[in-house]
């Protein structure tokens, strides 16, 4: 993707240190900026931490969402998951933003499942294994605390008689060289993928087709997902007769591992919310940090923190505290504290997260009927 700095992101790969003002100019995507956060304090009463901080840091026509809302026209929410393995840390963080966005906007919530899309990209998982992955996976969105009455999550496997009329007046604009070219199919790739982005983009309308009218829809994801609504959703929109949905992307939780997204395919290097603590923990005091060869060079020279993994799980999840943030970042940087000393820190705010989404989460079980739209 860069000649200044080798990585790569796509919906299905996120590999190396990754540039995200480069991202945002090769995607082609708007920095959230100061006058957008000022615009969503003032309609939302207040701002989430991760946008005084920075994780979510790029969007598509938030503005224009916000025209919408200021002018009395509320929004939808659409976002999901591809289960092909237990819920880690990384999947927590778009999910934990678009609750707070339901809570103050009042806006549903349409959960995507692609459990189709898991089975079709992946040799080694079957469809019902994908599937029984939705059920586990839709756990912990529920264990997040979404309001029932206004969140509706479907596998695409059991909701498609209603996502498929949509799909089809998608992929009726939609041309093999357009997807081709946006998502790098080749000739060798099954059909199934191949259709697969237009019931990708299908929720992006489904409420507008269910009420009969035009709603815009918000979509909080991960920056490596936006090539989706971006090359297909965004671009049939228009001929279809409705609003281009917009988007506002998080930066991708750093797995335990040197470079790259936390990922289920990577399980040592991804802290999954089905984890016994204990086990995350041996995770935790085994991971790649930015911490020099010794801990006599680390005194000297200081930390790396800027590519530790273990400080932007901070960052994102574990100390909400600005000022508890800065004296870990200033300890790691001038050598006061030495790597393990940080994991150790890490370990103890883990454990207790752990423990209490997994009594949340169990709890959830009893819940799933609320939550679950089927055909």
């Amino acid at each position: 993707m860069s000649e200044e700095k080798e990585f790569v992101v796509t919906p299905w790969e996120v590999r190396g240190e990754i540039d995200y003002e480069r991202l945002i100019r090769d995607f082609g995507t708007t920095k959230v900026d100061s006058e957008l956060l000022e615009r969503i304090k003032k309609d939302a009463g207040e701002l989430h931490l991760f946008l005084k901080r920075g994780l979510f840091f790029s969007h598509r026509d938030m503005n224009w969402i916000l025209d919408r809302y200021e002018a009395g026209e509320k929004f939808f929410l659409y976002t999901g998951r591809g289960p092909s393995g237990h819920t880690h840390l990384g999947h927590l963080v778009p999910w934990i933003f678009t609750k707070w966005l339901q809570d103050r906007f009042g806006a549903e919530l349409y959960f995507q499942m692609t459990d189709d899309e898991k089975f079709l990209f992946n040799q080694e998982l079957s469809l019902k294994t994908t599937m029984s992955f939705t059920y586990e996976n839709a756990l912990d969105v529920i264990a997040l605390g979404f309001d029932p009455k206004k969140t509706f999550i479907f596998s695409n496997v059991e909701y498609v008689k209603t996502l498929y009329k949509i799909a089809l007046e998608i992929a009726k604009h939609v041309n093999f060289s357009t997807v081709k070219a946006v998502f790098g199919f080749q000739n060798t790739t099954n059909i199934g993928m191949i259709f697969f982005p237009a019931l990708q983009a299908a929720p992006c309308f489904l409420p507008s087709v269910l009420e009969g009218k035009n709603i815009p829809c918000l979509i909080p994801a991960s920056i490596d997902q936006d090539p989706y609504w971006r090359g297909i959703a965004r671009e049939v929109a228009p001929k279809l007769g409705y609003y281009k949905p917009a988007q506002i992307h998080n930066k991708l939780v750093p797995g335990l591992g040197k470079g790259g997204k936390m990922s289920a395919s990577e399980p040592e290097t991804a802290i999954f919310t089905t984890d016994d603590p204990d086990v995350a923990v041996k995770k935790i005091m085994s991971s790649y940090t930015g911490g020099r060869d010794t801990a006599e060079e680390q005194r000297r020279l200081g930390g790396r923190a800027d590519i530790c993994p273990v400080y932007h799980n901070y960052e994102f999840l574990f100390v909400p505290d600005d000022k508890e943030l800065k004296k870990l970042y200033d300890d790691c940087k001038t050598g006061k504290m030495l790597c393990g000393e940080c994991k150790m820190i890490f370990a103890s705010k883990l454990k207790p997260f752990l423990k209490e989404h997994q009594k949340k989460r169990e709890k959830a079980k009893g819940m799933l009927d609320k939550f679950m739209v089927k055909d």
